[in-house]
């Protein structure tokens, strides 16, 4: 077992059963669902940007678009980008 603080997570990404958590270089899985979680966690801390994904505001670089024009989040030590869900545009667009 691993006791793992809200302020070290990236981001919560659904993966299959479990959740994946991204935090400090390293990954984990729980067994818990992204809709639990989002009802969960602090949300001027984290917010959903995908129906799979819930970024840590704080772990956001920056925000800008690919090469097909959608929005994608930078994550801060962390080479992937990831993409935002039409749905949840709004949120990260004043960002």
């Amino acid at each position: 077992m691993k006791l793992i603080s809200v302020h070290d997570v990236s981001y919560f990404q659904s993966d299959t059963k479990y959740t994946r958590i991204v935090a400090a270089g390293r990954d984990w899985l729980i067994r818990r669902t992204i809709k639990e979680l989002a009802g969960e966690l602090d949300p001027s801390m984290f917010l959903q940007m995908h129906r799979a994904t819930i970024v840590n505001l704080g772990a956001v670089e920056s925000v800008g678009h690919d090469l097909k024009g959608h929005l994608v989040l930078r994550i801060k030590n962390r080479s992937e980008m990831l993409p935002v869900s039409q749905p949840y545009t709004h949120l990260f667009r004043s960002m």
